[in-house]
């Protein structure tokens, strides 16, 4: 086993990725297995670096002045005096013998050393901070290392030992426009015109150490809880009362949970939403960008997707396809989903296994069951197939809006009702309203948690296709059997709070999303930022100086306006906004964790200077 080179504590120059830079970082720990040093920069960012990309600082220290006459800068500064004096005239006190031109022939003949011009490209940089700012005209600031700048251009003569070449800043792997004037070494002259590749920077996703959601025993508990929670949440759906006091329901036979032709119409339901995904409709556009500085394209054909199955959906019930079908068997196609989540969970952790740890999820952690249930894999794809991105939006979401509808169908039936009631005909406008914006928004998934950090798992999986549509439509499910009477008064007010919430939670998102595309656009600059060192910027006014997740309290707001038109008479309804609530206090928690690791002390700034989280004066 190779040995170490550098000690914990110890303090070094680290490689910034994408880049040739070198920055102070302090060595934290060391993996033998992998060979990769945990570093911790000085704005409190932690990468994990190779062996080749850790420098002791010794290596840095530039050239004293008087050194000898050998060094590269002593034979220019003399190279340019000469130049000065005329041709024909020696210097003082000297006189030009034949022994001393032979031996100025012979030093005209010794092989130059590497000599390259280089076009620098405008930045500014903090020395040691990692920090960046949008270019102002000023000149670039950059450490050196036995490289001196001249009017923009300069001959820049790079020793064996030590040299590296200026980039601009960038995690992407990128060509810069590199002249190479002359290059001899020893008695071979080579000529190179035109870019020159750049290395490229390779980086490792590292694997969390601290564990959400309890670690691998939270992951079982979760996994087995979920399911279970669901089951009885339908089962009590169904019961004449269904108040606490009736709880536990009576448990069903397997016959009415499940049956195979279900589960048939459940598979195709999900591989007509595939084909549709697959259509060449719709713009391409890249997602942010990966650790190895790769942007993946993504088609964004959502809601294209959305009409088309409104289509197929409205040409079924003109044939007169009984759709009430998936009421009569909700528990069996809730169980199909069920049993495909995870099928689909064993199948993305068995392609992990395959995939360059490049290509791991951020959140994984090397267990096997905390990995199983997280995600192992960042973006796991079938060709040009992204299986995560599809899962997040198509099957779920939009099956969601179709349970709804077969809802609605069913309390007509149900209750022999010419028309559906005000307060069933509220819950599908809300939920439609929600899953349109989504679709129509469809872009700004790409910058969310769930693809840029969790891998795609048991816990997404489950989520995107048995808990999104057939506990999101809970409400609905709840009418059938136990119709209310809401009266226009209260439905105004449902409406209003209703618009409140979505009002909120698009302008927020509307926000964020432009900053991210364009920070220097003109509309936006009345906006007041924090920089932080990863180059990006942080938005301190308007919705986001408001509270820091002004998205979320919309989002919370809506869903309380889903469940007040089920009236008052039970507590099920309102299972959805409790439950949300959780789930955003603790996505909110995971948010403030990645945030401050990732901003360091401009999050701490951020913090003092936006102190509410997602309630004003309240949390």
């Amino acid at each position: 086993m190779p040995s170490r080179k550098f000690a914990e504590g110890e303090v070094v120059r680290g490689r910034w990725p994408g880049s040739s830079l070198y920055y102070e970082v302090e060595i934290l720990s060391h993996d033998s297995k992998t060979q990769l040093y945990t570093v911790k920069y000085k704005d409190g960012t932690e990468l994990e670096l190779k062996e080749s990309d850790v420098k002791p600082l010794k290596s840095f220290k530039q050239r004293k002045s008087g050194s000898t006459s050998s060094s590269p800068s002593r034979r220019r500064r003399s190279r340019s005096r000469s130049r000065s004096r005329s041709p024909g005239r020696a210097p003082k006190g000297s006189r030009r013998s034949a022994s001393a031109s032979h031996q100025a022939d012979i030093k005209e003949k010794e092989p130059r050393r590497e000599i390259l011009q280089v076009k620098l490209t405008p930045l500014v940089l903090k020395p040691f901070g990692n920090s960046i700012n949008i270019y102002n005209g000023e000149p670039e600031h950059m450490e050196r290392n036995d490289i001196s700048l001249k009017n923009k251009q300069e001959r820049v003569i790079l020793s064996p030992e030590s040299s590296f070449m200026a980039t601009q800043y960038s995690l992407r792997p990128r060509r810069e426009e590199v002249k190479v004037k002359e290059i001899e070494f020893k008695e071979q002259k080579l000529v190179t015109k035109g870019p020159v590749p750049l290395e490229t920077f390779q980086v490792t996703t590292p694997q969390r150490k601290d564990l959400e959601f309890g670690g691998a025993r939270g992951a079982v508990l979760i996994m087995f809880g979920l399911p279970a929670c669901l089951l009885l949440l339908l089962l009590q759906c169904r019961q004449k009362d269904p108040s606490l006091l009736s709880f536990p329901p009576p448990l069903p036979t397997l016959d009415e949970l499940w049956e195979t032709r279900v589960c048939g119409i459940y598979l195709l339901w999900f591989f007509v939403q595939a084909l549709f995904y697959l259509l060449p409709i719709g713009k391409v556009v890249e997602g942010t960008p990966l650790v190895d500085g790769r942007r993946l394209k993504y088609r964004i054909n959502g809601f294209y997707s959305f009409v088309l199955t409104s289509a197929v959906v409205g040409a079924s019930l003109f044939w007169g396809v009984e759709l009430c079908y998936v009421y009569t068997h909700f528990l069996q196609f809730a169980l199909a989903a069920t049993v495909f989540s995870v099928v689909l969970s064993v199948y993305l952790y068995a392609h992990s296994l395959k995939a360059p740890r490049d290509e791991l999820s951020p959140a994984s952690s090397g267990n096997v069951v905390y990995d199983f249930f997280i995600g192992r894999e960042l973006n796991p794809r079938i060709g040009a197939f992204d299986l995560k991105y599809f899962c997040e939006l198509r099957p779920g979401l939009i099956g969601w809006v179709l349970v709804n509808l077969v809802m609605l169908l069913a309390e007509m039936k149900v209750q022999e009702r010419g028309a559906p009631s005000l307060a069933m005909v509220l819950v599908n406008s809300f939920q439609l309203l929600y899953v349109v914006d989504a679709l129509w928004n469809e872009e700004a998934l790409l910058t969310t948690m769930d693809i840029i950090h969790d891998g795609f798992g048991f816990m997404l999986a489950f989520g995107d296709l048995v808990w999104v549509p057939f506990t999101y439509s809970l409400q609905a499910f709840y009418l059938v059997s136990h119709p209310y009477d809401l009266s226009w008064p209260l439905a105004s007010v449902i409406i209003a709070l209703k618009l409140c919430g979505y009002i909120i939670f698009r302008c927020a998102n509307s926000q964020k999303n432009a900053f991210r595309k364009n920070p220097t656009d003109p509309k936006l600059a009345h906006l007041k930022t924090i920089h932080t060192s990863t180059g990006k910027s942080l938005l301190v006014s308007g919705w986001w100086g408001f509270v820091r997740h002004p998205n979320y309290l919309g989002d919370l707001i809506m869903a309380l306006a889903w469940s007040l038109p089920c009236g008052f008479n039970h507590l099920l309804p309102y299972f959805y906004v409790i439950y949300f609530t959780m789930l955003l206090v603790h996505r909110e928690a995971r948010d403030e964790h990645q945030c401050k690791r990732k901003y360091g002390l401009a999050w701490e700034k951020y913090c003092q200077r936006v102190p509410y989280r997602i309630l004003p004066y309240v949390y």
